[in-house]
């Protein structure tokens, strides 16, 4: 499966932004999917993963309570809707998808390209 992630931009602390991920292939139903983050000088860390149904989600405690991810199975898609920004929300965010989930960056073979992300204090 291919991973084309987009909708990232400059937000100022506080606002929203809604990240879309869309993804090729007939099999999209069948992979969890899931986003990373990566910031400046940091190691990319796991934000929010969905499993192939939507009904189970999980959320690194950093995003829990203002990012929602959720995805359309019918559009081949996937969102993370981030809400009450933080300018240490600042980073390059991975749509990844994998059959099986996973919090660690080797638990999915699938990346997307990346999309920046810039919270403004």
């Amino acid at each position: 499966v291919q991973l084309q992630a987009y909708g990232g931009g400059l937000v100022q602390a506080g606002g929203s932004l809604r990240l879309s991920c869309a993804a090729s292939g007939r099999t999209f139903s069948y992979y969890f999917m899931g986003w990373f983050r990566q910031a400046p000088g940091k190691e990319r860390e796991f934000v929010a993963s969905i499993s192939w149904s939507g009904g189970s989600t999980h959320y690194a405690d950093a995003v829990k309570g203002r990012f929602t991810i959720s995805r359309d199975n019918a559009k081949n898609t996937v969102y993370l809707q981030m809400n009450s920004l933080k300018p240490e929300d600042t980073a390059v965010y991975y749509c990844v998808a994998d059959r099986s989930p996973g919090v660690t960056t080797t638990a999915y073979d699938h990346w997307g390209q990346g999309t920046q992300v810039t919270v403004s204090s």
